[in-house]
Parts: structure tokens; C-alpha cells; sequence
């Protein structure tokens, strides 16, 4: 099974590149953000937990994240692998997700960090925003959440480092290039 955790700040590039990579490998892409926009428009009782959560710019809960998280696994049981795109976001959540794929006999075959810019991320999000109006994307929010990003998430980096499970790609450029570095690291698991 070929477990990919896809990692980058706000507008790296994740959702476009791992769409791509799901149409090459026939994986299941599993989006905490996407999960989280699809529990808050269906109004669930998760949806109405994280919404002030994430309108705040801040992150839920590891308990609900991964919870979620596990749930959507579940429900795929004859997948082929998984592309985690926002996850994990904290060393817990690492470790949680570890020991979840542990106890189902699976494991993280690699991560993949877009390397981007702060002006760059800011100029994507801005595009994105214009196109899709996330609230989310929202300048005060996207502030937040980059810097989340760069102060506490990238903190990840260095578990599967130790793990020799880390490589990394520049994210800015041509879309099909960067999608070339990465599948060449890809076809090399």
C-alpha cells in the first residue's frame, strides 16, 4: 500500500498536485480541510464544532482531527493507498496516525514537502480566494494560518526525517514540472 503524506504551508500546491497524483496511482485523497469545509456545509454536529475553530484561523482539536481521520480510512477499505494533504499537522498527529496504520498493518511509505516562499503563498492564496471565496482564505486568516504553519506545523518535518522518510520538491513553477520531481521520488518507493 503506498501512503503519502503530501505536506506544504496554506497554497503550496497540495490540492492541485495531489489530485494529479491520485489520477496517476489510483489513491484516496484524504484532505483534513476538505473534510473539514464538507462536515461545516453539511452542518454536522463535527461541522458546527470546527467551524468557529477554523474561522478563527486556528487548528482543531487532535482528537477530532484524528478521529475524522480514521473514519475516512475506514471507510475505503480496498484502497490502494492514501494521500494525506494536511495532515498531519502536529508531532501528535504523526504519532497517532503511526500508530493507527500500525495497528491495520500499513505504515507512511514517504513525505513529500513543497517548498514555497511566504510572497508566493500570499500571492496563491489571494488568486484563490478571488476564484473560490474559502473564508478561509481571507487576508487576516491567511496571515494566521501561514504562520501556524512555519511556527508549529513544519515542526513535523523533522519526525520523518528521522524516519528517512522526507524528501523535498520546490513548489514554485511550472505545475507539470513539479508533478515530474514528485512522482520521480514516488516511483523510486
Amino acid at each position: 500500500m503506498l501512503n503519502l503524506v503530501l505536506f506544504g504551508p496554506p497554497g503550496a500546491g497540495k490540492g492541485t498536485q495531489s489530485q494529479k497524483l491520485i489520477d496517476k496511482y489510483q489513491l484516496v485523497h484524504i484532505s483534513t480541510g476538505d473534510l473539514f469545509r464538507a462536515h461545516i456545509k453539511d452542518q454536522t454536529t463535527l461541522g458546527q464544532q470546527v467551524s468557529q475553530i477554523i474561522a478563527d484561523g486556528n487548528l482543531v482539536p487532535d482528537s477530532v482531527t484524528i478521529a475524522m481521520l480514521e473514519e475516512e480510512i475506514q471507510k475505503n477499505p480496498d484502497a490502494k493507498g492514501f494521500i494525506f494533504d494536511g495532515f498531519p499537522r502536529t508531532v501528535a498527529q504523526a504519532e497517532a496516525l503511526d500508530h493507527f496504520l500500525e495497528s491495520n498493518n500499513s505504515s507512511i511509505t514517504g513525505v513529500i514537502a513543497l517548498d514555497v516562499n511566504e510572497d508566493e503563498l500570499k500571492a496563491r492564496i489571494a488568486k484563490r480566494q478571488e476564484i473560490s471565496g474559502r473564508a478561509d482564505d481571507a487576508a487576516d486568516k491567511l496571515t494566521k494560518r501561514i504562520e501556524e504553519y512555519f511556527e508549529k506545523t513544519i515542526l513535523v518535518l523533522p519526525y520523518y526525517e528521522a524516519q528517512s522518510k522526507l524528501s523535498k520538491v520546490n513548489g514554485i513553477g511550472d505545475i507539470d514540472s513539479i508533478f515530474g520531481e514528485l512522482t520521480q521520488i514516488i516511483d523510486q518507493y
